[in-house]
């Protein structure tokens, strides 16, 4: 059985995946701002989970948590990057601080977690690394463009950690789920930037609308996204890109229809700039 390091461990696709993976015998290591609230959805704690408290934007309670995760269990063989959340609303309304924060969590979040984790991983010269993007990292969409920019930003991160790690024998996975039924719509999970720039009312007002009327009747179940993610794990060759949820797929194949059709149209002027 394998070893897990969660973060964002409390809620959403973290809470299930935690759920999936004990439930298949394997052991947790579930970090959350606040471990308790891992606990709350386990009565009679299993001995199998270890719940602590880390927040991805402190490198120092990660590292505690590791360690915490080591003395309990000895190793660590599944890292999900799931701790994250949005932000809402036309790129020059969000303001600065918003858009730190959100690059904070979403992907320098990730970096102290990786740098946490991989020289435990590095040293057993075997592990998996998974990373919950989403499918607004690889086809973003107006309102969403610094969410999107952040999970953009971890496509990028994985691509990268995928070749520097596969000749360590350790694998690396992002996920890029669409729409699924947890509390990602709510506040919790979601930051609306107030509209405070009448020109952008047509390009993201859809996106500020659907937050209300999508909450709640998100078309993905995440019990079965759980599933699909702890499955990769147990296969022989899991892939670099992993897409959830037939919305997600039929973003991204227009996404790539779009370049295929642009990088056809405009391929004479590519080639055209050669010496």
């Amino acid at each position: 059985m394998s070893i897990w390091f969660v973060t964002g461990a409390s809620r959403g696709f973290g809470a299930e995946i935690t759920r999936e993976a004990l439930d298949r015998g394997h052991s947790v290591i579930a970090t959350a701002r606040d471990a308790s609230a891992v606990l709350k959805a386990y009565p009679h704690t299993p001995n199998e989970l270890l719940a602590v408290n880390a927040d991805v934007t402190d490198p120092q309670q990660l590292e505690a948590a590791v360690q915490a995760g080591l003395d309990r269990f000895g190793r660590i063989d599944v890292v999900v990057n799931n701790a994250g959340y949005g932000v809402v609303g036309a790129i020059e309304e969000i303001p600065d601080e918003a858009a730190r924060a959100q690059f904070d969590v979403n992907v320098f979040g990730v970096l102290n977690t990786l740098r946490a984790t991989l020289p435990t991983l590095r040293a057993q010269r075997s592990g998996h690394v998974l990373n919950i993007g989403s499918v607004a990292g690889f086809s973003t969409a107006p309102g969403a463009g610094l969410y999107g920019a952040s999970k953009f930003a971890l496509e990028g991160i994985t691509e990268a950690l995928h070749g520097e790690l596969a000749p360590l024998g350790i694998r690396v996975t992002i996920v890029e789920p669409g729409g699924f039924r947890t509390d990602f719509l709510a506040d919790s999970s979601l930051q609306v930037e107030p509209a405070t720039i009448a020109d952008y009312t047509e390009s993201t007002g859809p996106a500020r609308e659907a937050i209300a009327h999508n909450d709640g009747h998100q078309p993905g179940d995440p019990a079965k996204a759980a599933k699909a993610i702890v499955d990769i794990t147990e296969t022989a060759e899991p892939p670099l890109r992993l897409q959830l949820g037939a919305d997600a797929v039929e973003r991204i194949e227009a996404k790539l229809d779009l370049v295929r059709r642009e990088l056809d149209q405009w391929r004479h002027v590519a080639l055209s700039t050669a010496l």
